[in-house]
């Protein structure tokens, strides 16, 4: 199986990448994602070993700031089944769940952070989804060659 390269966002003052990095086994679930094209590339794209893009959204400056790797693929998002979680949704049951999550876990943080202008600035990342008029998927693949550019960047 190949491996493939995704970008996950977060609003760091919700879930940032220092936090991913102090968690317990620096392991989190990726939970909370209620657009159903994100979630079925939780539950059917996103597989153990994948490399994952970490962006933080809605703070200045918007970056990828550092990188993931998937360790469990697409299971149930049990945040949606309890009344008291910001990500509850009476549609989905436990029977027939409607969400799904991935586990990610922490490989490491930028020194240099990637910012959102340096992206659109660099013509080999011109057809990243991040930067596509419209899209505002939290969840989204990345081709190798963007990969490999945002880490070098990164440097």
């Amino acid at each position: 199986m190949n491996k493939k390269y995704w970008l996950v966002k977060s609003e760091p003052d919700v879930f940032s990448i220092d936090d991913l990095q102090k968690s317990l086994k620096q392991t989190t679930y990726w939970d909370g994602v209620r657009n159903y094209q994100a979630r079925n590339t939780l539950r059917d794209e996103m597989k153990k070993g994948d490399a994952v893009l970490f962006y933080h959204s809605n703070t200045e400056p918007l970056a990828i700031v550092g990188v993931c790797e998937v360790v469990k693929e697409g299971y149930p998002d049990f945040t949606a089944f309890d009344p008291d979680n910001d990500h509850f949704d009476p549609k989905s049951k436990s029977d027939n769940p409607a969400w799904f999550m991935v586990d990610i876990k922490f490989l490491n943080k930028f020194n240099k952070p990637v910012t959102l202008e340096i992206i659109r600035r660099n013509p080999k990342l011109q057809n990243m989804k991040l930067i596509q008029r419209g899209n505002r998927l939290s969840v989204m693949p990345v081709t190798k060659e963007e990969f490999d550019e945002i880490i070098k960047l990164s440097k």
